[in-house]
């Protein structure tokens, strides 16, 4: 049995994950929303396997080991730090965030390697340049496309470099009070 792998990200209305800044705190707006931090929440709580890229990986090892985290965010927090995590990079020498291992090399055979092993699903958070090129090699199981209530204009796009069309099915879509839909994709061949 393979593992899957899932892309979990928040986008723009206009398709970006990033705006020109490299900013997302725009994803983070209606987050009070009671319906929405139940969500969120519930896939803090499940099992799994993270994989970052070395610009995600920095940002969220410099955030949720912190008491910031634990203050502002428990339930992710308290999930998000045991979880077994992965970076792939060509530039860290280590990576020191509990129960990270560096992933150097050829990403697509090393992402062949972790979805063969039988393991537990693996979750890419952010991490664009990971997203395109595990999408173009055909091994992303699934998109979670979080669609936020705001137009940023410019930004970076997910999909950066992806060269071939990837047609999609739609598997699901839940509505939040707040304005923020999540679909989810899946190849459809």
């Amino acid at each position: 049995m393979t593992s899957k792998l899932i892309v979990f990200n928040n986008v723009s209305i206009d398709g970006c994950f990033a705006d020109s800044a490299g900013d997302m705190s725009w994803a983070h707006q209606g987050s009070a929303d009671p319906e929405f931090a139940e969500y969120t929440a519930g896939n803090a709580r499940g099992d799994g396997r993270l994989l970052f890229g070395r610009i995600t990986y920095q940002m969220m090892a410099g955030y949720w080991p912190s008491p910031m985290a634990a203050k502002n965010d428990p339930v992710v927090a308290e999930r998000m730090n045991p979880l077994t995590k992965y970076v792939a990079s060509r530039t860290l020498t280590e990576a020191a965030w509990r129960n990270t291992t560096l992933l150097a090399g050829d990403l697509v055979a090393a992402v062949r390697r972790l979805k063969a092993d039988g393991g537990a699903d693996i979750a890419i958070l952010g991490s664009g340049t990971l997203v395109s090129q595990l999408a173009e090699a055909g091994l992303i199981d699934e998109f979670q496309l979080v669609v936020n209530p705001v137009i940023v204009g410019r930004g970076r796009s997910m999909f950066e470099g992806v060269m071939a069309k990837i047609p999609l099915r739609l598997e699901g879509t839940r509505a939040f009070k707040n304005g923020k839909v999540v679909l989810s994709y899946a190849p459809a061949t």
